[in-house]
């Protein structure tokens, strides 16, 4: 059994961003071999940015 290297990436974008995020990742990641990987997509209610106090789409 060969294991292929995993890497996971969390990326947290505004709503008019994530459509575009995930055909990037799919475009750039794809080669056609098994372990290509998944993209799941979440709500995300709340963001802030602890040095600043920043929130929502500003922390991101």
């Amino acid at each position: 059994m060969n294991f292929v290297p995993k890497l996971k990436l969390e990326i947290a974008v505004p709503d008019s961003l994530a459509e575009q995020v995930v055909e990037t990742l799919s475009a750039t990641a794809r080669t056609g071999k098994i372990g290509d990987g998944k993209i799941f997509v979440f709500d995300l209610l709340q963001a802030a940015r602890v040095r600043t106090g920043e929130t929502g789409d500003d922390a991101l």
